[in-house]
């Protein structure tokens, strides 16, 4: 009687030693999920996911062990971010970081006022109505200002520098752009200052931005000028084959084009600021509260000059010009 007695003892002891561990692993808390809502497409922005998850690492997170991310591409159609907001929302995101500008801050900002939002944009994010302050939030979004429009007069004078024969200068904007209407506004300004004519045109599709193309080498521009946008960074190949092939002498705002071709960039680090982004997902994640987090700003600033572009085109690269770059590539 006593060995059964034992032997059962065995038995319910070692029954418990596997359902311990069983029910400790299943009280385990899942591990939180950032949401990247991105009105761009993945192929463009690999290098910048990257960085995301760089600035996740340095705040102690990595993807897979301690957070999971949540992908939701809108692939250049603004008008499937409001669903795709949403999307995050519903399964639970602890935060929300955006990829692409103004449209996606909107979208997050309407799917949900509690849930934290890291955005990355061009725009004011005080004007648009993102944040009550720069230094102060005062929401639930915060994030990183690229200050592209505040760029654009900038690369209009680098191009001037560059091509100051060009008795027009052609200037291509994304008419979905919130922005639009303000980069043109400094452009314009800029123009008047340098004493240059500057003609817009429109693009808002890979078509669109064909046409555009033809309209410029009929109006004979002796310069391009593209405007920052998160859908021309998607369409890089197009730009920089279509400035080729019209041998148009064109100046972008990232380095990604013209270290793929292109001739010339200025502007900010994409890199650098989402980063940025992943840092500050990272101290949401610990408790911060984004209300209390300043926006930060780009302090990375590149001129890239792409000197093999340079001697196909037939152009020289002034030394002074040449000397302020950051990078050139040969």
């Amino acid at each position: 009687m006593l060995g059964v007695r034992r032997r059962k003892f065995i038995t319910l002891l070692g029954g418990a030693a596997v359902a311990w561990p069983l029910a400790a692993h299943a009280q385990q808390p899942a591990i939180p999920a950032v949401g990247i809502l991105a009105s761009v497409s993945p192929g463009p922005y690999a290098r910048c996911m990257e960085a995301i998850k760089q600035g996740l690492r340095e705040a102690g997170y990595v993807e897979g062990r301690n957070v999971a991310i949540e992908y939701r591409w809108a692939d250049g159609q603004y008008d499937r971010l409001p669903r795709l907001a949403t999307e995050l929302v519903d399964r639970g995101a602890a935060v929300i970081i955006l990829v692409g500008g103004g449209p996606t801050t909107a979208a997050a900002k309407a799917a949900t006022a509690t849930i934290p939002i890291v955005f990355n944009t061009g725009e004011d994010p005080v004007k648009t109505g993102a944040v009550a302050a720069l230094n102060r939030p005062d929401g639930n979004a915060t994030g990183v200002g690229l200050l592209t429009v505040a760029m654009e007069a900038k690369r209009l004078q680098l191009l001037h520098e560059l091509v100051p024969t060009a008795a027009i200068v052609a200037i291509i904007v994304n008419p979905n752009n919130p922005q639009a209407n303000e980069q043109l506004q400094e452009l314009r300004a800029a123009a008047r200052t340098l004493g240059v004519q500057v003609e817009a045109f429109k693009a808002g599709t890979p078509n669109e931005i064909d046409a555009a193309f033809a309209n410029v080498v009929q109006r004979r521009a002796g310069a391009l000028h593209m405007a920052g946008d998160a859908f021309f960074n998607t369409r890089k190949e197009q730009f920089i084959v279509l400035s080729a092939r019209h041998a148009l002498p064109t100046v972008f705002s990232l380095r990604e084009f013209p270290a793929a071709g292109g001739l010339m960039s200025y502007g900010p680090s994409l890199a650098d600021a989402y980063r940025q982004q992943g840092i500050y997902a990272g101290r949401i994640l610990k408790g911060e509260k984004p209300a209390e987090m300043p926006v930060q700003q780009a302090v990375k600033v590149e001129l890239v000059i792409n000197l093999q572009t340079a001697k196909t085109l037939g152009l020289s690269i002034p030394l002074p010009l040449l000397g302020r770059a950051d990078e050139v590539i040969e």
